[in-house]
């Protein structure tokens, strides 16, 4: 590794180095500059509109009133460039939107990664962990090459909107599905980033991609809530990622037919994006595909205590829903699932101290009941 060479030149080996399939660098706006100025008319309606569902974390502020995410240098005054890493975790299993069996759920993509433990099993990784002792092995690195620096690694932790600055990075463009899109790799990526006091040159910096959205709308069409309004748009509160991840108590019940077997996130609007088709596929080992998670069966799951939720999401995204996340979700797929050999479980779940899980098993009940048998019972 040559010492001399450019930021750039150094940030993209070392990323390479880490195991990212992409990279590139963003200045950080002044502030009241334009480009600030056209994120913060995008993050303040959005968040008053009530968009953002119950996700506070999203609407913090600082002392002055400022909200954090509608400038980075709001909560980091010192930031003048952000380094964005972009993993691949494509893989070669079905998509949610394939043909697949009533009696089986979908958890979402991202959340099947797991790496090849000594014991020959593949074993959950969380891809927060993954990319963030990534991230902290470069910014040693480039610290150790490029000089003393402030700086700070995120991994979906942060108060920065990273498919932003991974757009100004050079990454991709955000599509109408509000992902990253990358004409090579699609938009199956994880995006990690460092925010750096170091001030780049124009040099250093990637052109922002041409949007090859085009007249495309699958995207939106395809979304079962209608959670994409418009083009670019998203109201998170109808989005199923956020009713099966994020909401705690009940889902709306106008919304549960629409979630249909999604149990843990949704894929769908990537699923039917048309770059995704010639993606390739990732080759990270520590986000290999955990083949038990791909169109579990409802029943299965529905089966797992404590105990076995720990043992089989340990080190997972999916500990975020926690298991009695998990049953709310699963109830309503087998409502969805019209299913009678699904009765017996949501009986008893009717019946439980858990009066989320309760009310919407006798809502599964009904849904069932109230249509005709696709199991032939």
């Amino acid at each position: 590794m040559n010492p001399a060479a450019s930021l750039s030149d150094l940030v993209a080996e070392l990323a390479q180095e880490a195991g990212f399939a992409a990279t590139g660098i963003a200045a950080v706006p002044d502030p009241a500059s334009p480009e600030d100025y056209a994120e913060l008319q995008n993050v303040e309606p959005w968040l008053a509109s009530g968009r953002a569902g119950e996700m506070e974390y999203l609407k913090r502020r600082d002392e002055a009133g400022r909200l954090l995410r509608s400038s980075l240098r709001v909560a980091l005054p010192w930031a003048r460039s952000v380094i964005v890493c972009a993993a691949n975790y494509n893989s070669g299993a079905p998509n949610s939107t394939e043909p697949a069996p009533s009696s089986r759920g979908w958890i979402a993509r991202y959340a099947w990664t797991g790496k090849p433990s000594g014991d020959g099993q593949v074993r959950p990784s969380d891809y927060h962990k993954v990319l963030l002792h990534r991230l902290r092995s470069m910014e040693t690195k480039l610290k150790d090459l490029y000089g003393d620096f402030q700086s700070r690694c995120y991994v979906d932790t942060g108060p920065i909107v990273e498919r932003i600055y991974a757009k100004y990075a050079g990454i991709g463009w955000i599509g109408k599905n509000t992902c990253i899109l990358n004409e090579q790799l699609g938009s199956w990526l994880f995006l990690g980033v460092i925010a750096t006091s170091i001030e780049v040159s124009p040099a250093s910096i990637a052109a922002v991609p041409e949007d090859r959205c085009g007249s495309c709308r699958r995207c939106i069409e395809a979304c079962p809530t209608g959670a994409l309004t418009d083009a670019y748009r998203m109201d998170a509160s109808l989005c199923i990622s956020y009713l099966t991840i994020e909401k705690r108590g009940e889902i709306p019940e106008q919304l549960r037919a629409q979630i249909g077997r999604q149990i843990f996130g949704c894929d769908i609007c990537q699923d039917v994006c048309p770059w995704n088709r010639r993606a390739p596929l990732g080759r990270d080992v520590e986000l290999s595909t955990r083949a038990d998670l791909v169109n579990p069966a409802l029943d299965w799951l529905a089966a797992i205590d404590e105990s076995g939720f720990a043992n089989l999401f340990h080190g997972s995204p999916v500990t975020r829903t926690k298991l009695s996340g998990l049953r709310r979700n699963v109830a309503i797929a087998m409502g969805n699932s019209r299913l009678r050999s699904f009765l017996p479980k949501l009986q008893e779940w009717s019946q439980a101290a858990d009066t989320v899980l309760a009310a919407t098993a006798a809502w599964a009940i009904t849904q069932i009941e109230s249509q005709p048998s696709t199991d032939g019972l």
